[in-house]
């Protein structure tokens, strides 16, 4: 498929990952719309685009039908990535389960009646728990530890659904853990390594939640969105299911240490702390698949990414103490 032209809707496009998204399907002569409701999205990420002919802001909600339907008018494919985080959903299950679940069936159910050509679905690795083997393929057993991986798992099925039933031609693709510029620091939506950075940056202990022998896989979010883009145009994975992963894997205590180095915070300022409530132990990606079927692989090294992550962090407007005011320590109670 080539995207020239094409009229493109991204949920949650105000929010880290789908900020970066709209950012490559400009440079792709896209008509880009966005629906957001600002929770955890930012305005600022897509100001750039305003009075742009070739772009639309839609502030609203997927879990209002009204809002998706206006948002999916006119639209030729959908990149839905709007949903709440995994430490939100621990304390807010409930609020967690409706907007990726079901907010998930009510953006499928719309796009259908608007005759979508692609719906792709942005799903996460947590849907598969704790690795039961490594690399972890898309044949890897599905047992979330969470309420947001289970309700990320939820809209999975409901987007096979649509394709099995309807004939809706949909994608399934599974992050695994992306990091860069714009990802969360503030509250509940807070991450690893955005929480550790702003933590450095001020000269604070970077905070190890458990011994710090859990295992991640990270890809830098130029990379990630690269392959949103190579998937979409791939016709070959239609009706299926993808991993998007570097295919390396490293323990939170090494990025901690990594991030104090970079940020030129002392060494030895990592705190260990309590375990996080439904943390997987071992997250490691086998995306041979993507990368046989689109020849997506990513560009951007680890350290690269981070050290590009830092510097955005530290050139901040509202300063290093703002961002750490911002920041909750323990942010799932």
């Amino acid at each position: 498929m080539n995207l020239t032209g094409k009229r493109v809707l991204v949920t949650g496009g105000a929010g880290f990952i789908g900020s970066h998204l709209v950012d490559k399907l400009i440079s792709n002569d896209c008509f880009i719309r966005v629906v957001d409701n600002l929770v955890n999205g930012k305005l600022e990420y897509l100001k750039h685009y305003e009075g742009r002919k070739k772009f639309d802001f839609v502030l609203g909600s997927v879990t209002d039908p009204s809002d998706v339907a206006r948002a999916v008018e006119g639209i030729d494919i959908v990149f839905h990535l709007a949903c709440l985080g995994v430490r939100h959903s621990i304390k807010h299950p409930f609020e967690n389960h409706s907007v990726n679940a079901e907010g998930t069936l009510i953006v499928l159910k719309e796009a259908l009646k608007a005759k979508v050509e692609k719906f792709v679905y942005c799903s996460s690795s947590e849907v598969y728990g704790t690795a039961e083997y490594i690399p972890m393929d898309e044949k890897h057993p599905l047992l979330p530890c969470t309420v947001y991986g289970a309700s990320k798992l939820a809209g999975e099925s409901y987007t096979r659904a649509y394709h099995q039933t309807y004939g809706m031609n949909t994608l399934i693709v599974r992050p695994f853990n992306t990091f860069g510029p714009r990802s969360h620091h503030e509250g509940d939506a807070g991450e690893m390594i955005p929480k550790s950075i702003v933590r450095a940056i001020n000269g604070e202990d970077v905070l190890v939640f458990g011994d710090g022998l859990q295992t991640r896989d990270f890809t830098y979010v130029e990379d990630t969105v690269e392959g949103f883009v190579n998937i979409v145009n791939c016709d070959q994975l239609i009706g299926g299911t993808v991993n998007l992963g570097s295919g390396f894997e490293i323990s939170i205590k090494s990025i901690a240490e990594m991030i104090n180095s970079i940020a030129g915070n002392s060494a030895e300022k990592i705190e260990y702390t309590v375990t996080r409530p439904g943390d997987v132990m071992c997250l490691y990606a086998d995306a041979s698949f993507l990368k046989s079927v689109t020849g997506w692989s990513p560009k951007i090294s680890l350290m690269d990414g981070l050290v590009k992550t830092v510097e955005w962090f530290k050139s901040r407007p509202e300063g290093g103490s703002d961002l750490l005011s911002q920041e909750k320590d323990i942010n799932w109670v």
